[in-house]
């Protein structure tokens, strides 16, 4: 397979490019070339690693797709989030060159707020367009979609409407954060209940999938990440504090009523938990993904995602990269042991 990569050097493109590269796939990548990157399993090498050709591009910029002038791919990875011109752009740039514009999309695409269980047709926002810049970011994703959907019609154009991505490469904060915090310590709020269900998708996860939805000619939307119940909050955190735990490590559950009254931030200020029973816990963890499951979804084990999540911090020193484009996630300390009841100590 000859695959086009749209960006490659972060997170989920990262972690497509490397599972393309362990399918022996030929992978082109088009990036302004701000970050270098050891691809894994392949010997890093200026100005691309073995395997991988690099085409330099600003997709923002006037004449940023001209890299792209010329070439056939059998499918395109597009993870972009932001005006949905530049989606639109591409598209049509290659809708005759390239088989299957596969479109990493978000579940965010859905009206709010959906329903407990949704699929695939439950209603998505309105006021999206395929060549307006950058509004929010729910209606940027579906404008992404009506994009990939204008280029290459309906038979050649995948929407992966992912929640939640973890995992290592992970540029956003929220596992890296979670780790962190238990590498420090001492008593550590964890929001209860332990057994509320969780749902996300390893990014190596959605990588493989995405190339199976090439090799299973699929089209169409698909809810990816994990089924219900494969991870709660207490198996993710248990999992943290096996790999990371720091001295006197101890995770203080408090009920969501306590979080909330003193006024903590759901999925920003303690990331991926969200209380039950509200809007949000049914939109980010109560999806119907069984689309997804029948054609390949396979989701490895929470302590996996930890434990490697965990290695690679530790390979680049500790910190987590940070998307410029998305807020910092976390919890004060001061605030984490006034609600434990615990005298701070900055």
């Amino acid at each position: 397979m000859r695959l086009l990569v749209l960006g490659g050097t972060e997170f989920a493109g990262r972690a497509v490019v490397e599972a393309a590269l362990g399918r022996g796939w030929e992978v082109t990548v088009l990036n302004r070339g701000r970050h270098a990157v050891a691809f894994r399993g392949t010997p890093p090498g200026p100005p691309s690693p073995a395997g991988v050709r690099t085409l330099r591009g600003d997709r923002t910029a006037p004449g940023g797709l001209d890299a792209l002038a010329s070439g056939e791919w059998d499918a395109v990875v597009d993870t972009w989030s932001a005006a949905p011109r530049a989606v639109d752009d591409a598209a049509r740039l290659l809708a005759d060159r390239v088989g299957r514009y596969v479109y990493v999309s978000s579940c965010s695409v859905y009206a709010w707020a959906p329903p407990p269980g949704y699929d695939e047709d439950a209603p998505v926002v309105e006021g999206a367009s395929p060549d307006a810049d950058k509004t929010d970011y729910a209606r940027d994703k579906r404008g992404g979609e009506l994009a990939a959907l204008g280029a290459f019609g309906a038979e050649r154009s995948v929407f992966a409407r992912a929640g939640l991505i973890l995992g290592p490469y992970e540029n956003i904060g929220r596992l890296p954060w979670w780790l962190g915090r238990i590498a420090r310590g001492g008593p550590v709020l964890a929001p209860g209940p332990r057994e509320l269900a969780l749902q996300y998708v390893d990014v190596r996860d959605l990588a493989e999938w995405l190339l199976g939805s090439v090799e299973r000619e699929l089209s169409g939307a698909y809810n990816l990440i994990s089924p219900q119940g494969h991870a709660t909050t207490g198996s993710l955190l248990d999992a943290c504090v096996r790999v990371a735990g720091g001295p006197g490590v101890e995770l203080r559950w408090t009920p969501a009523e306590a979080v909330l009254g003193a006024g903590i931030e759901p999925w920003t200020q303690l990331p991926v938990w969200v209380p039950a029973g509200s809007d949000g816990y049914d939109a980010l963890h109560s999806a119907d993904v069984s689309r997804a499951v029948a054609t390949g979804l396979s989701c490895r084990p929470v302590e996996e995602t930890v434990a490697d999540t965990w290695r690679w911090l530790r390979e680049i020193g500790g910190s987590a990269p940070q998307r410029p484009d998305r807020p910092a996630v976390g919890l004060d300390p001061a605030v984490e042991a006034k609600v434990l009841g615990l005298p701070f100590v900055a």
